[in-house]
């Protein structure tokens, strides 16, 4: 007990020397604890020897020794350091571990019995010598192109709703053409038909709405067409229909001159007297019932429009009267505000069939552009308004001055139907491929084509964003 003070005591002298190497004790049989785990057996080792060592040099250091013989001491701290040689030779070396080069080996193999007289491989080698080793490939980054058709076969409708989506539909229509014979028989209506990109192979993603269109059959003789040119709204995308001749055929000699304003026909009137139809007159609940499904009329859209709801699929059916004259395809979609006599010229059937047209005179892809692009209108809410006709006519325009339409030019072709738009947009002006004076952005405000600009403006440097 009074050596342990006095040397405790000297450890003080030596300006707390004693706490140090009491602390550094601590921390060399923590390492020592803890070496094999996280140096691995060759390297606990090399660890082990060291601090042996230091510790001999510390006990020789702090012994109780002759003060007044100060070459003892240094002889003492020479033997500590000459004999750390020896004892890293004397310790024994580790079996050398072979190295894993596959990734994918264990680290742990499988324990197995030893049969007796047979030869056990120190190195534990599990593989024979010179097997082939697997390496795995790096990541190859995929080309626009690769991207584009990758995208393309997500956009597929659902093979149910391709099949159930047209059927439903027209056994609505054949309702509903039964009930106007026999509600308005005196109205030659022509035969209800169906319309719309499902049909025409150009619906992506799915099949949630269709037109249905209501032939209105009028005589030539007691009505003709007049430009929106010529009348106040100037605008060459919609049509009056006017009626002449009222001095040898007065009012009531065609059936349509009920929904007449003043001498033209109204889109507004034939469209409120039919919406009044769908919603008060028809019997839809027992309609949907014989079909397997429920219908309801939208009561408070302009659009004469139903909702269709079957357990495999929720539909839209809109509801267009049409009227085909002098080679033009007119719509009963008149413009919001005070005018209600107008109708708006439809390209879509000359749309499609240019394009058609086009695809099967050099086996161009432009019909799958076109599906990638109104995927991208239809997944993107700020571009929903480019879907359909505007995409259509870039695409058309694009047409007459790029003569390279094979798939292998599909990523060529789609970042030039962008920088279109973009450079549309930014003039504001979209002109038809049909009619030049018609310009398909005189219906968006200044906000919306800001929106669309700066995003298809982004994507025509990372045309990824858009197919996310």
């Amino acid at each position: 007990m009074a050596a342990f003070w006095q040397q405790r005591g000297r450890r003080q002298e030596n300006g707390g020397l004693g706490s140090v190497i009491d602390g550094l004790g601590s921390v060399f049989d923590v390492l020592l604890a803890n070496a094999r785990l996280v140096l691995g057996v060759s390297g606990a080792a090399v660890l082990a020897i060291a601090t042996l060592a230091v510790k001999r040099l510390i006990d020789r250091a702090t012994s109780p020794r002759d003060e007044g013989d100060p070459k003892a001491e240094q002889k003492s701290l020479e033997e500590s350091w000459q004999d750390l040689p020896a004892l890293i030779k004397t310790t024994p070396k580790p079996p050398k571990k072979q190295r894993r080069e596959d990734l994918s080996e264990p680290l742990l193999s499988p324990a197995r019995p030893v049969v007796t007289g047979e030869a056990v491989d120190p190195r534990g080698c599990s593989a024979p010598l010179g097997a082939p080793q697997v390496k795995s490939s790096p990541l190859r980054c995929l080309t626009l192109q690769e991207k584009l058709l990758s995208h393309s076969s997500q956009l597929a409708v659902p093979e149910i709703q391709v099949s159930l989506v047209p059927q439903l539909a027209r056994s609505i229509s054949t309702q509903l053409q039964n009930f106007l014979r026999s509600k308005c028989p005196e109205l030659p209506f022509g035969r209800l038909f169906l319309s719309g990109a499902l049909l025409d192979g150009l619906e992506v993603l799915a099949a949630d709405h269709i037109h249905l269109m209501l032939p209105v059959v009028l005589d030539s003789g007691l009505w003709s067409l007049i430009s929106g040119e010529d009348t106040v709204v100037r605008n060459p995308q919609y049509w009056m229909i006017k009626r002449i001749d009222l001095g040898y055929f007065p009012r009531g000699c065609s059936p349509w001159d009920r929904f007449m304003v003043g001498r033209y026909l109204s889109s507004s009137v034939l469209n409120e007297t039919l919406h009044k139809l769908l919603v008060a007159s028809i019997n839809w609940p027992a309609i949907g019932g014989l079909l397997g499904c429920a219908i309801h009329p939208v009561v408070a859209s302009r659009e004469l429009k139903l909702e269709v709801k079957h357990d495999q699929v929720e539909l839209s059916i809109t509801l267009f009267p049409v009227v085909e004259m002098e080679d033009k395809v007119l719509l009963a979609v008149p413009p919001e505000g005070l005018v209600e006599n107008l109708w708006l010229e439809s390209f879509y059937r000359a749309e499609v069939s240019r394009v058609k047209e086009l695809d099967a005179g050099d086996s161009g892809a432009r019909q799958l552009c076109l599906r990638i692009l109104n995927g991208v209108c239809r997944s993107q809410p700020s571009l929903h308004k480019l879907g359909g006709s505007p995409v259509t006519h870039v695409l058309l325009h694009l047409s007459d001055t790029a003569s390279d339409w094979a798939e292998e030019s599909l990523a060529d072709r789609f970042q030039q139907v962008l920088e279109e738009l973009v450079a549309s947009l930014e003039k504001g002006v979209l002109p038809s491929y049909f009619n030049p004076k018609i310009n398909l952005f005189s219906g968006l405000l200044e906000e919306e084509i800001d929106e669309m600009g700066f995003v298809l403006y982004r994507a025509i440097s990372e045309p990824e964003v858009l197919l996310k």
